[in-house]
């Protein structure tokens, strides 16, 4: 019973045009297509074929060919699939011609990856997001497709009820537009009072990116095991998909000297990511420009990593991350073959999050990178026991040893409580 209520709900046929242009992103257009193919599993789309057209450019009615049609026509008839999707974005009156020519639901990239998106989303702002994206991608798609509402007239007195509906659809989208980006306004004031906060703890914040699927979850949450106060609960969605995890988690976690310091998971990046959709998410990436350092997570077993590295590093640079220290972190080695030469970049580490290999390594790395800190020995009179509570609440003590004048203790301090208890540091 339990398997029938996850039925996949459509199946449908794939379609992409080759235009034999090198991408920035895929080393072949095969890779484009699996590509749509993951996008598609990710949002519990059964695939049940693919169909693909070399072309020089678009047929202005249905970005394929005429001949194309007629054939996805059949195919669909005999595969009984319930939808169409385009690797490609398709206009307003492109998305209705192909309907009506093949006389199933199509959608294109755009419209999948938003779907996915509306399905992930968990907080409000994040729901807001993807609705504004939506709506800012539907808008001019109502538009477009108006064009057959009003052939039998122009101008005053030629306006049919088709016309009139449609300015009205139109009203109410940029009115509720309006509506949303007003409210995520108010969201983004918060943030930042938020992170104002953030800033004034002066606990360091490390933030991870990454191409979508790159396993950053999983090493979110086996730092988390890090610290402390470490519970599951914690812990962030992990599902290897596409777009499993969207809205940014922030939580603590400690460094092996047991200095504290800020964890923040972002949404994942994935090549040609629909304009709308990058601007209804840059202020939720904008957590990354405040951070201390950036482990730029790498799904290493992929065979066009490099590429998917390019898209991020775009991503990073548009949002404008500015002079902040980044780390590549080659995700998944243990997926990979024994004779995979390792980088010996001070700015580079192979990892597996899965089975743990290497973190410690990685751990140390971001703590030199991040931390400060000073290696001093302390005694702290028996008087002052707040002053010895808050260190073991706040670093992790290497040595404690009860003296006649007091509590001595060994420990990495930053600059701040340096300077705060020099008259009990008694050596450096």
């Amino acid at each position: 019973m339990e398997q029938d209520k996850r039925e996949v709900c459509y199946s449908a046929i794939l379609v992409g045009v080759d235009f034999g242009k090198k991408s920035e992103v895929f080393a072949k257009f095969e890779d484009s297509m699996k590509e749509l193919e993951e996008l598609a599993q990710a949002a519990e789309i059964e695939v049940v074929g693919q169909m693909t057209q070399p072309r020089d450019s678009v047929d202005v009615k249905y970005y394929i060919g005429k001949g194309k049609v007629e054939e996805l026509r059949e195919l669909a008839e005999n595969m009984e699939v319930n939808l169409i999707v385009f690797n490609n974005e398709l206009s307003g009156s492109q998305l209705r011609n192909l309907e009506e020519g093949i006389g199933v639901t199509v959608i294109d990239r755009t419209m999948l990856i938003l779907d996915i998106f509306a399905k992930r989303a968990r907080t409000g702002e994040g729901k807001l997001q993807v609705e504004l994206a939506q709506l800012k991608y539907k808008l001019p798609r109502l538009i477009n497709s108006s064009t057959n509402l009003s052939r039998t007239g122009a101008g005053i007195g030629a306006r049919g009820p088709g016309e009139k509906k449609l300015e009205t659809d139109k009203r109410r989208i940029q009115r509720k537009i309006f509506e949303i980006e007003r409210e995520l306004k108010e969201v983004k004031h918060n943030r930042e009072v938020q992170r104002k906060g953030r800033l004034k703890s002066e606990l360091p914040i490390v933030a991870l990116a990454g191409y979508t699927n790159a396993g950053k979850s999983t090493l979110f949450n086996e730092l988390l095991k890090e610290h402390k106060e470490y519970t599951e609960e914690k812990e962030v969605f992990v599902k290897n998909m596409l777009f499993a995890t969207l809205d940014t988690t922030l939580r603590k976690s400690q460094l092996p000297n047991g200095m504290e310091y800020l964890l923040t998971d972002t949404v994942g990046f994935v090549s040609n990511l629909p304009h709308d959709l990058v601007n209804a998410f840059h202020s939720t990436l904008e957590e990354i420009k405040y951070a201390d350092l950036i482990l730029h997570v790498v799904d290493v077993s992929n065979e066009k990593y490099d590429l998917q590295m390019n898209t991020t590093q775009h991503v990073l640079k548009e949002i404008g991350v500015g002079d902040i220290p980044i780390v590549t972190v080659f995700n998944k080695i243990d997926l990979l073959e024994e004779n995979f030469v390792i980088s010996k970049e001070s700015n580079k580490i192979s990892i597996s999050a899965k089975t743990g290999y290497h973190k410690q390594e990685l751990l140390e790395k971001i703590q030199s990178i991040v931390c400060k800190n000073r290696r001093v020995t302390m005694l702290i009179p028996y008087v002052d026991g707040s002053v010895l509570n808050d260190l073991h609440n706040k670093y992790r003590i290497e040595e404690e040893v009860y003296e006649e004048q007091g509590t001595k203790v060994v420990l990495s301090v930053d600059e701040t409580d340096y300077h705060k208890y020099r008259d009990n540091i008694i050596e450096e």
